[in-house]
């Protein structure tokens, strides 16, 4: 009997985004002194705790910032609030901003549309760090939706807008990492409403293209294997994605959590990996799966 094919999504694992600002930590610690980072750098407990080894600590929150009086604090991926980032420039100690350019470009959009009268819907996760981040550059009310049906439950009364007369103009964006399909429910029945949307669809090429492939690679396996850490929201929608064409799809952090049962008549095996999954996780998975058929 023939070995199962072993098919590796080539969109697995760090995103542009995520790669430059691990890229941008590690950099920094070879220049020596005390670095600190606004929060982890990304959602992988395996990166979080080598960088921890190597002297970087974590702050999360304005009273932290405040007690700093020396270092290096290197904002994350995600981003953070306009009240953040200003009091991390205010203190006076060195910033390096490792933003991904995409989440940056929202936090432009939505800073201008804002300040044009606009109220800002997100499409996200409300308690996602991005998401938070997002938030804080806004000058209008901001409401966070996740789901079809709280987009059916989305009211905008004047007296939350604080003016009179017609409902206010939508700003629709999206969490980068956001399943593009869902996103696309969400909006269309916002536009089916009475309000005047503008639609900017900010999730990032990258996550479209590996949330597809995986979809892809999953409607042909037997079994599939998605590499991310339980924190990493864009993992767990590639979970999500891939278990709706394979039933047996599974979610690990490390090799170590895989545990494979063959029938023997599977043919094909799919792996793929979020976008803040390092790429020897990734390859030690592989060459586990591969020496274990």
């Amino acid at each position: 009997m023939s070995k199962p094919e072993i098919i590796l999504a080539k969109s697995a694992g760090f995103c542009f985004g995520v790669e430059r600002a691990v890229n941008t930590v590690y950099e920094e610690v070879e220049k020596g002194g005390d670095i600190y980072t606004f929060g982890p750098i990304i959602h992988n407990t395996e990166v979080v705790t080598d960088l921890a080894a190597k002297g970087v600590r974590i702050v999360e929150s304005e009273e932290e910032i405040r007690a700093l009086e020396h270092g290096t604090v290197i904002i994350r991926s995600h981003g953070v609030s306009r009240r953040i980032d200003r009091l991390i420039r205010e203190k006076g100690i060195p910033c390096v901003d490792a933003t991904c350019p995409f989440v940056k470009r929202i936090h432009r959009i939505v800073e201008a549309e804002s300040a044009a009268g606009k109220k800002i819907v997100i499409v996200g996760n409300p308690v996602h760090p991005e998401v938070m981040g997002i938030m804080g550059w806004s000058s209008t009310p901001v409401t966070v939706i996740q789901t079809a049906e709280e987009a059916g439950e989305f009211e905008i009364r004047a007296r939350e807008s604080g003016i009179s007369g017609p409902e206010p103009d939508l700003c629709v964006v999206a969490q980068t990492t956001f399943n593009a399909n869902k996103f696309q429910d969400v909006v269309e029945i916002l536009k089916k409403r009475r309000y005047n949307v503008l639609c900017v669809n900010t999730i990032c090429n990258a996550t479209h293209e590996r949330q597809s492939e995986a979809k892809a690679i999953a409607a042909r396996a037997d079994i599939m294997i998605v590499i991310g850490d339980r924190s990493s929201s864009n993992s767990a929608k590639l979970f999500e994605i891939c278990r709706k064409e394979c039933p047996r799809t599974h979610f690990i952090q490390t090799w170590n959590d895989l545990n494979l049962t063959l029938t023997g008549a599977e043919k094909v095996i799919g792996i793929t990996a979020g976008a803040s999954t390092p790429k020897n996780i990734i390859e030690e998975v592989y060459y586990h799966v591969r020496a274990d058929l």
